[in-house]
Order: structure tokens, then sequence, then C-alpha cells
């Protein structure tokens, strides 16, 4: 009695610690009511992100467009074409996520009734439809702005092995089986990415002008996947065996939790600073370039919602299943733009644009997932 009692009153203390209620569970005994909103379950800086994010995206743009020298401070080194300040935030962004992926179950998670289904839709979500769509959009609504058009369509070819992570930890998704779905695109965007894009780029869109090598694609893979995958195995492995699982998860998981959303803040800072002029000088083309991708992630997202309510999958494999599909690769689609036309090329704005309108709208999905969380686990 006296350990059950000790555990309760640590739960207890976790769960204040969390921002949660405790009340909760004496208000509801099934422990539907501890869900009562995503709101609830957030930290500070997670229950108001969507209002950081806003601010942060006003205040680079204002930042990057009235001071000089923004842009070329921050473009001092580069890394695959793309700014090492921008690098140094995704690896701080990915890093605590990747910490938490429970490594030694992924065999289990691979072993389990359905799993080869569910992978497979993944797949054909992201390396069928998505750029399919994305082309198709980008036609219907660019047709007299090639160059942009160019860049939104990079954006769809590019699938999400990083800012998923934050989305699918934020809306409470399965993170095994995240990781699987993350590490699965990313040896299919070594392969595939190059003939995919040619397909699209040039084929379909009978574009001119576009090089980019495999190589070029495994090194942005390599250095923004690799190198926090790397570092999260070995932090898990090294303090799990030195400390204990329960030290790990309790203290070092809830210490380093929140360098995620900093960096990823961070990330948008740095990225919208550089882009700044060219964002405010081409506003127009901006507001039209949005246009395509609002529709992308919208029919994507919630199509895929839809998928995985009609086949019951439970409600943290439909998270990842639909944040993963909706998602994108904007660091990649921003590299091999800014390798293949420049800079300061109309192509690399348009993938620019990507993060500016994803981010906010994909936020937003995480609420909404959280109203259907609120329903039941396994909406």
């Amino acid at each position: 009695m006296e350990n059950s009692s000790a555990e309760r009153k640590q739960q207890l203390a976790l769960d204040i610690a969390d921002g949660n209620d405790p009340s909760d569970a004496a208000k509801n005994p099934d422990g539907r009511t501890k869900l009562q909103g995503l709101f609830k379950q957030l930290s500070l800086l997670d229950r108001y992100l969507y209002v950081w994010i806003f601010i942060v995206m006003a205040v680079s743009i204002i930042f990057g467009y009235y001071v000089k020298g923004v842009k070329r401070a921050f473009q001092v080194a580069e890394t695959t074409s793309v700014s090492l300040p921008i690098a140094i935030g995704l690896w701080v962004m990915m890093y605590p996520v990747l910490c938490k992926v429970q490594y030694e179950m992924l065999g289990g998670v691979l072993r389990q009734a359905g799993s080869l289904k569910t992978i497979s839709l993944s797949v054909v979500l992201n390396w069928i439809v998505g750029p399919a769509l994305m082309t198709g959009l980008a036609w219907a609504t660019l047709p007299d702005l090639p160059d942009f058009r160019t860049g939104v369509i990079l954006v769809g070819i590019a699938r999400c092995i990083a800012m998923v992570l934050i989305w699918n930890d934020l809306a409470k998704g399965d993170a095994d089986y995240c990781a699987i779905l993350v590490a699965i695109n990313s040896i299919l965007q070594i392969i595939l990415f190059t003939p995919v894009a040619l397909l699209y780029l040039k084929v379909v869109s009978r574009g001119k002008g576009f090089h980019v090598s495999s190589w070029t694609v495994a090194k942005s893979v390599l250095l923004f996947l690799g190198v926090p995958l790397a570092a999260g195995v070995l932090t898990r492995l090294i303090l799990m065996n030195a400390f204990g699982r329960k030290w790990y998860e309790s203290k070092f998981l809830r210490f380093i939790g929140p360098w995620a959303l900093i960096g990823l803040l961070y990330t948008i800072f740095v990225m919208f600073s550089i882009q700044a002029h060219q964002i405010v000088d081409n506003i127009g083309h901006v507001v039209r370039v949005a246009v395509p991708l609002l529709l992308y992630f919208g029919i994507l997202f919630f199509g895929s919602l839809g998928i995985c309510r009609w086949l019951k999958v439970p409600y943290p494999l439909m998270v990842t299943q639909c944040f993963t599909a909706a998602s994108n690769n904007f660091e990649l689609a921003i590299a091999v733009a800014v390798g293949s036309f420049g800079i300061d090329s109309t192509q690399a704005l348009a993938a620019t644009i990507g993060p500016l309108i994803g981010v906010p709208v994909l936020l937003l999905f995480v609420y909404i997932v959280g109203f259907f969380q609120r329903k039941g686990p396994s909406v």
C-alpha cells in the first residue's frame, strides 16, 4: 500500500509538472477527461506555439528586410547548399524527438499485424499521390508562373523526414511507427527524388535547367537526418545503460523536450530572415503560391485522415500516417532549388514559401486531431 501511495504521489507530481489537472482522473475514471483538450496538456511553450510561430515569422521578415547584412551573415557558411545556421536549427529541433524513439522496440513494431499494410499505404501516399497532387495543383493555379510552379513542385516531391517528428510528437502520435516511416522515406528519398523530380519537372512540365544528383539528395538526408539520428540513438543507449530508463524518461527527456520547439522557432527565424526581401518584394506572387500549397496540405491530410478512419486505424497510428503524408522536407526542396537555380531565384523563393504556409497549417492540424483524440482512442 505504501508503494502504491508513493507511486500515486509521483504520478501526481508528474501531472502537475506537465500542466495537467490532477482532478481529471477523478472526474472520469476511463481517462477521457484527462484528454479534455490538447491545450490543457501542453506546456506554456507548446500551448501558444501558434502565437509564437506567427510572431517569429513577422519579426524575422521585418528584421531581415530592414537590417542590413542579415542575409550575408546567416549565409557566411553553408553545407549542402543550406545555411549552416539553418542546419544547426534543424539538428536542435530533431535531436530531442529522436531521443524519445524506443529503438529497442522497432523490430516488434515491424512484426505487428497490419504493419505492412500501413507502411504500404504511407509509401503510396508519399511517393505516388503527394508528388502527382502537388504537380496538378501547381499547374492548375500557377499556369503563367513557371518558375514559381517549379519551386512548388519541388516541395511536393521532397517527402518529410524532419518536421513530421515534431508534429507527430505534439499530436501524441506513435513515435516508434513515425521513426520507421521516417527511415523508409529517407531511403526512398535517396533513390527516388531525382527520377521523380525529372519526371514531373522535365517530362510532365517540360522544364529546363534542372540539375540535381542522387548524391546531393543523399548528403541532405545524411546531414539533416543521419546526424541527429545517430546522436539520438547513442544518447538513449549510453544514458539508459548508465542511469536507467526511469531517470532517462522522467529527468533527461523532460530537460531536453523544449529544445525541439526552440529549434523550430530558431529555424523559422533564420529561414525567413534570409528570404525577407524576396518575400516582401514578391508579396503578390507569394499569395498566389500559397493557394496550391494550402490545397495540397488540406487534401492530403484530410484524405489520409478519411482513409485511416475508414480502415479503423487506431488514433496514434492515424496521426502518424496523416502527418507523414501531408508534411514535406522543406529544407531539401530549398537546398535543391538553390543548388539548381541559385539562392535569389524565384524557384528558391517558391520553395521557401513552403514552410511559410506549411508550418502554421500543420500546427493547426495538430489542434484538429486533438479534437478527434477527445472523441476516443480509436476514432
